[in-house]
């Protein structure tokens, strides 16, 4: 049997990423379907539009591999979508083993991985890709004002701002997850770059999104710009080394000063992409053809600037919810 059908792991939230395979799959391959999973798919709004949803074990777990393998088995997957930081590195330990049962894992390779998982080994990856970077601090010798944030986390958690060394505290200090640096100026605006590898590591296309607003981490502000942020980084994404699939780049940019600012790469959809998908920059589309049609990409630019996008919670309601 053919394997059409696609898998979103951790869908929680992720309405419009679903929805968005849901449309492509719609017009390339109707019959197919858009199956998630998350810990707690009843509560899960991007599990509810799904064509199909499962229970999963935590990623950390012993079982979260076999769990993955029974699924994309009994579901007929080509196409594992993955989302969430935790997962990352298991899903591109096993990427070799689920392509030779015929499951293709749209992941990036371990070393990319696991530098963008310690955003201390960050600061190699940008020097290869010719990007500039925020200083890293030793801790015992800080210069401030100075940026400080788990050298693992995500969503914005445990990161801010130390203005002076009052701000300093030894719980702070002594946390060993944390990474201090230097902190970039508010004159700086924040993109977030979505962008796009093929199975073989070459770009194909990227869009900068500029972060007018932000709610935990995730943009709820923002506009697609074609601008000097393009033009700084069209001959150096194509260096990042070992990328596959859908990356996500942040960097501060200052057209006044021609400077930038590299500071985070996320090897997976950010929870921002549905704006560069509604400008045209089709990433599902592109995986459904290179993964489950075999088909050949070119490199794509014609997505439209200047796209803004305004969002807002929405609603869905269950009836006769049982916990």
């Amino acid at each position: 049997m053919k394997k059409n059908n696609i898998l979103i792991l951790s869908a929680g939230r992720r309405v419009e990423l679903v929805q968005s395979f849901q449309a492509e799959l719609a017009q390339l391959i109707p019959s197919s379907k858009v199956i998630t999973v998350d810990l707690e798919p009843n509560l899960s709004p991007a599990c509810q539009m799904a064509d199909k949803f499962y229970k999963a074990p935590i990623a950390s777990s012993v079982n979260y591999i076999s769990f993955l393998k029974k699924i994309c088995e009994k579901e007929s997957i080509g196409l594992v979508i993955p989302t969430n930081d935790s997962e990352l590195l298991a899903l591109a330990s096993h990427r070799v083993f689920f392509k030779n049962i015929g499951v293709n894992i749209v992941i990036s390779e371990i070393p990319l991985v696991s530098a963008c998982r310690n955003k201390n080994l960050l600061a190699s990856i940008f020097h290869e890709m010719e990007l500039d970077s925020p200083i890293i601090y030793n801790k015992n010798n800080l210069s401030f004002p100075c940026f400080v944030k788990p050298y693992d986390g995500s969503s914005s958690i445990g990161a801010y701002t130390l203005i002076d060394q009052n701000m300093l505290t030894k719980k702070i200090l002594n946390n060993k997850k944390n990474m201090f640096m230097e902190l970039v100026p508010s004159s700086y605006d924040e993109y977030t770059i979505d962008i796009y590898y093929d199975k073989n590591g070459i770009l194909k296309s990227f869009v900068p999104r500029l972060r007018i607003q932000t709610r935990s981490g995730e943009i709820s502000k923002g506009v697609t710009k074609k601008n000097y942020v393009y033009e700084y980084l069209l001959n150096k994404l194509p260096n990042l080394t070992g990328a596959r699939g859908c990356i996500t780049l942040q960097v501060f940019a200052n057209k006044k000063e021609n400077s930038f600012k590299a500071i985070e790469i996320n090897p997976r959809f950010g929870g921002g992409y549905p704006l560069s998908w509604s400008a045209g920059a089709n990433f599902p589309r592109m995986m459904i053809k290179e993964y489950i049609l075999d088909e050949q990409l070119n490199f794509f630019d014609n997505w439209e600037a200047n796209l803004l996008m305004l969002r807002y919670d929405a609603k869905i309601l269950l009836n006769d919810y049982k916990s």
